[in-house]
């Protein structure tokens, strides 16, 4: 991002005083508002939609129909396992023996002891349990015992996809426009949402599934800064702290519906296309970024976007909108360049970068943990992901009030540090109090996520304008770094139960007494440049930075 960014303020400026006379909420402005969070609904949809394509059912190794096995050595083919006494998942007994011991007439537990016939794996495959799915990737590929580290990375290259979408969509937006590259990203996540429907392999799904990553945070990405840049001060920031996120909310809440009624994953597939094909007639509602068109030297076609809007905002045009200064007339001044390094270049902001870069990482981790591990939790699988959808609305809601009264670290540490506090409690709950553990990890789900909210518009608010979109991109990547090792973290249960809220709560509670050494803003201007940022405990005001 370049350094003149304050030149690009000016021009801001002068754009919102060259289109005051729109007003502030018209009938422009709500069809932009609710076109653009009406986009997000889909992302929301199928972000989390890896929890019903690919929850594990029941499952136990298959003994073929075929061999002449008596019902009690059928019955007793399987191992049980654990203080539950639950039949092994990936090992039966070996059916050369079975079919011994069938023969001569042998009854499993009182002419034979169980525990001294050997065990193989399951040669045959698996047979699954279709109470609850009709069928999902895990059972189509078999992706269970040796296979099963397939089901994380499934996820994780899903989240590989929104990392690589986040570098390309700021880049392609600043070069071909916002509208074309949202429209474009919502195609690119719809038709590979449907390609993915015809997968005949695990591998097939993944590569899909990659790009409908990149697709799904590109047009939502493109969506944010579309609404920030066409929509006025006031109305701006409802958007882009509850209008995108409670729509996105609203589209997770309606994926367990969904998948209620559709058991079967490539059918749930093609249901996930739908709501994508439904933002088609959008493109008549959203137009261009007149800002973006202007800072391309495209002045007719964005006068003309807000004569339209005037139009529909029943007001009548001044004959001449934009002033000169705003067409970029004059050359600016050449400056140097800022870059990612810029973020590490002294001690102030190094050490507010790298505390920033951990508490995202954190948080990013622990919200897709949680969420990705609704289908492990005791209780019907699509009524738990209905209760984590639902949590995000009272706690995007939270967030906006506490960033618009509350000072910023003490609202972020509270959240940080109850969350993680309840994560850490979940494993001392007695096994049989299961309701007081859904209620705790929910509860834990919506102080994570009032801390994400709040800390990405704090970082908004920390870093300079000269820095201030590198930094966001900065600290987004860390995030997604987060939610690429986040499904590995839910893993950790099939090693022991307890460990993934060990992990979760133990990192949520550090970072909440980190973020307490971040520097406080509420109230205090935007900084222009790096030397005008908040100081960090220890970091003194030297002459250069």
């Amino acid at each position: 991002m370049r350094a003149d960014a304050a030149d690009a303020d000016t021009q801001t400026d002068c754009f919102e005083e060259s289109t005051a006379f729109l007003g502030e909420w018209g009938r422009f402005q709500k069809q932009v508002f609710f076109a653009l969070c009406l986009s997000t609904v889909p992302n929301g949809l199928i972000v989390m939609s890896i929890v019903f394509l690919a929850d594990t059912p029941p499952h136990h190794c298959l003994v073929p129909a075929h061999l002449n096995l008596t019902a009690a050595w059928r019955n007793a083919s399987i191992p049980l396992e654990g203080g539950a006494r639950t039949p092994s998942r990936c090992s039966r007994y070996r059916l050369e023996d079975l079919l011994s011991f069938s023969e001569r007439d042998l009854l499993p537990g009182v002419d034979v002891n169980l525990s001294t016939v050997p065990t193989e794996g399951c040669l045959d495959g698996w047979e699954y349990d279709h109470s609850v799915y009709k069928s999902t990737i895990i059972s189509e590929w078999d992706l269970v015992c040796d296979d099963s580290w397939k089901n994380p990375m499934t996820s994780s290259v899903f989240f590989c996809g929104v990392l690589t979408g986040s570098f390309l969509s700021g880049q392609l937006s600043d070069r071909y426009g916002r509208k074309i590259v949202m429209f474009a990203t919502i195609v690119i996540q719809t038709v590979a949402t449907f390609v993915q429907a015809f997968s005949t392999s695990w591998a097939m799904f993944c590569a899909f599934f990659f790009f409908v990553g990149g697709g799904n945070i590109s047009n939502y990405v493109t969506a944010f800064v579309l609404g920030a840049e066409i929509l006025v001060p006031r109305i701006r920031t409802i958007f882009s702290t509850a209008g995108v996120c409670l729509f996105f909310a609203l589209g997770y809440m309606l994926l367990p519906l969904l998948a209620f009624l559709i058991r079967d994953w490539r059918m749930l597939l093609f249901g996930l296309t739908v709501p994508g094909c439904l933002c088609a007639p959008l493109w008549w509602f959203i137009p261009e970024s007149p800002r973006w068109l202007l800072s391309q030297g495209r002045e007719d076609e964005a006068e003309a976007i807000i004569r339209k809007a005037a139009e529909i905002n029943y007001v009548e045009p001044p004959t001449v909108i934009f002033a000169s200064s705003l067409k970029n007339e004059e050359e600016p001044e050449k400056t140097r360049a800022l870059n990612i390094c810029d973020l590490l270049h002294s001690r102030n902001i190094r050490w507010i970068s790298i505390t920033l870069w951990l508490v995202w990482n954190s948080l990013s981790i622990s919200y897709f943990a949680l969420s990705l591990n609704t289908a492990n939790l005791h209780g019907n699988a699509y009524f738990n992901c209905f209760l984590s959808a639902l949590v995000e609305i009272p706690a995007y809601s939270l967030s906006w009030l506490m960033f618009r009264f509350c000072p910023r670290r003490f609202s972020i540490f509270p959240m940080l540090f109850m969350g993680g506090v309840v994560l850490l409690i979940i494993h001392l709950i007695p096994t049989a109090l299961v309701y007081v553990s859904i209620t705790l990890e929910m509860i834990g789900k919506f102080a994570v996520t009032t801390a994400y909210a709040l800390v990405y518009a704090y970082t908004a608010e920390v870093y300079p304008t000269v820095l201030r979109t590198t930094a966001l991109a900065s600290c987004s990547m860390a995030s997604r770094i987060g939610s690429i090792i986040s499904p590995f973290f839910v893993y950790l249960r099939n090693y022991s139960v307890s460990l993934p809220h060990i992990l979760m709560g133990s990192l949520t509670v550090l970072m909440g007494l980190l973020s307490l050494l971040l520097p406080e803003t509420h109230g205090m201007p935007l900084p222009d440049t790096i030397t005008h940022m908040q100081r960090f405990p220890g970091c003194f005001r030297r002459k250069g930075y």
